[in-house]
């Protein structure tokens, strides 16, 4: 593509911020850059919400079971502490997240032990037999040999990619962005008329001294928030706009559409749109959905990748699997769960340590404490029958 400009001239004065060095003829052909600036904006939108998405996973716990009972072996270990040597799991799950919303899939492999998420790769698809993975490569390294369908991790996040989509919502966005800013700014700037007679014009050094003026004396006294600007005999300056009041009417509606584009952005990934653009009413209900709709439909991708890869079927005839538990996501307060907590412990459906790892507390290390109880005010329906002595096979008896 010819530019018909220094490119690397242009890039080079852009990045110092020494614009003036810069034809004016250059910036105008290169007025396709200014899309950099309109990026930040999607991509804010973008990894705003993919970031609350990994640091909810990331509060989940990895419970691994072998018979199906809970055991805290080398699987729980990796997934809940140290994958890999140079990640801890909080890392490695944002990076696999991050991963997967951008590329719309990720691939992990297994190496020495331990867990590493791919960079980049190439893949090659087969109906009926297993992928292949060539030229896969984590930080630095690329590796030579072949990675098989059987032996990685690999998710696809949609069938389309909706981030190319959110994209294509954005470009009719970003024109009407970029005007709404070039407004304000216009709206906010000093404009007046300059008039220069013929007795000025006419002097040696008229043409010395014009260019010293609009380019020295009205530059800092526009910027100055506070000045008098002196003129030579034969000029006049008249003020004739400029709105020099605050008023927020322009930055509203340059902060909808900025808001368009968040809302836009956390519906395609399935986010509620209240949490991505932080407000705090109804937060409760918006965490609901973001677990109903967001995090379980994520964790299911996630945990059924991992069984019929780590422990496949014979695993799964003897219970061995792996379960990504998301309760910790929100945010417990005891008070508030008091009582809730009562009910789950009385009625037998969870034992005491169950619930104090759910808090966040450490485990009683007495057997008690993984007992489950139950109160006298739960019993079966037949049980109260006999407690009065109205056990029904009697009664019928009785007739």
């Amino acid at each position: 593509m010819h530019l018909g400009f220094d490119f690397w001239k242009f890039i080079k004065a852009r990045l110092s911020g020494d614009t003036e060095k810069v034809s004016t003829k250059e910036i105008e052909a290169a007025e396709f850059f200014d899309i950099v600036d309109e990026i930040y904006i999607r991509e804010v939108a973008f990894w705003s919400i993919v970031n609350k998405i990994s640091a909810a996973l990331s509060k989940c716990e990895f419970k691994t079971y072998i018979n199906y009972k809970e055991v805290k072996g080398i699987e729980y270990y990796t997934w809940n502490i140290e994958p890999n040597k140079n990640q801890n799991s909080s890392s490695f799950l944002h990076k696999l997240i991050s991963t997967l919303y951008r590329k719309n899939e990720c691939l992990v492999i297994e190496v020495n032990g331990q867990l590493l998420v791919a960079d980049s790769y190439q893949k090659q698809t087969y109906a009926l037999y297993d992928y292949i993975f060539t030229g896969v490569t984590v930080d630095e390294l690329t590796f030579e040999r072949k990675f098989y369908q059987n032996e990685v991790l690999y998710w696809e996040l949609n069938n389309a990619d909706m981030r190319k989509l959110v994209n294509g919502i954005y470009e009719n966005y970003k024109t009407m962005i970029a005007y709404g800013m070039k407004s304000y700014k216009k709206s906010r700037g000093s404009r007046g008329i300059l008039n220069v007679d013929s007795i000025a014009e006419g002097k040696e050094n008229f043409q010395e001294t014009y260019e010293a003026l609009m380019n020295e004396r009205f530059k800092r006294f526009f910027n100055a928030e506070n000045a008098v600007l002196p003129l030579f005999e034969g000029y006049s300056y008249t003020d004739v706009g400029g709105n020099k009041t605050y008023t927020n009417e322009g930055t509203r509606d340059i902060r909808a559409m900025i808001d368009d584009i968040t809302d836009f952005t956390a519906r395609a990934l399935s986010f509620p749109p209240a949490l991505a653009k932080g407000d705090v009413q109804d937060t409760s209900k918006a965490m609901d959905e973001l677990l109903t709709l967001c995090i379980d439909p994520l964790v299911d991708k996630l945990q059924v990748e991992i069984n019929r890869k780590r422990n496949g079927f014979e695993g799964f005839k003897k219970g061995n699997y792996l379960k990504i538990v998301t309760t910790a996501v929100k945010h417990i307060d005891l008070f508030d769960i008091a009582t809730s907590i009562d009910k789950l412990i009385s009625s037998g459906t969870f034992c005491v340590n169950d619930i104090r790892r759910v808090i966040g507390e450490e485990e009683i290390k007495e057997e008690w404490a993984n007992q489950h109880f139950i109160t006298k005010n739960y019993s079966t329906v037949q049980e109260l029958l006999e407690s009065l002595g109205l056990n029904h096979e009697k009664k019928e008896g009785g007739h």
